[in-house]
């Protein structure tokens, strides 16, 4: 449940920021992948910090978790943010040849990865979320 509360609390929360910085409401947003703040981050560390707190945080599953979570945001941060710089280098491309040739417009994806920041402050509601809930519920 506290992967579920995590990762609807930071898509609503990534919807809101991007209605606030575009100005336009886009619901597909809430159903994508990158953009402020990661859900991927928040939800392996509400995870992670779920099970140290219910199993203990000397145990090997929380050890697991945790490494799991680490690589997570290393990748989001990392290889998914380097796609995302690359699909809008594409495009750019892609755009130019559509005016010169004619070609079928078939843009990629640049919302893919996330910034350092924003992996830095999925992680921390992830974090938040799974210490309200465990220990006040």
């Amino acid at each position: 449940m506290i992967a579920l509360i995590t990762l609807m609390f930071n898509q609503t929360v990534k919807l809101i920021i991007f209605y606030a910085v575009e100005k336009k409401l886009d619901f597909g947003r809430f159903f994508g992948a990158g953009g402020m703040p990661s859900t991927h981050s928040a939800l392996a560390m509400s995870v992670a910090v779920s099970i140290g707190y219910r199993e203990g945080w000397d145990t090997s599953i929380f050890a697991l978790a945790i490494a799991i979570t680490i690589i997570v945001m290393a990748d989001a941060a990392g290889v998914r943010r380097a796609t995302g710089e690359q699909a809008k280098v594409l495009n750019k491309i892609i755009i130019e040849f559509i005016e010169e040739i004619k070609i079928k417009d078939r843009r990629l994806r640049e919302f893919i990865g996330h910034t350092p920041f924003e992996v830095i402050v999925g992680a921390f509601i992830g974090f938040a979320i799974a210490t309200i809930i465990s220990i006040y519920f």
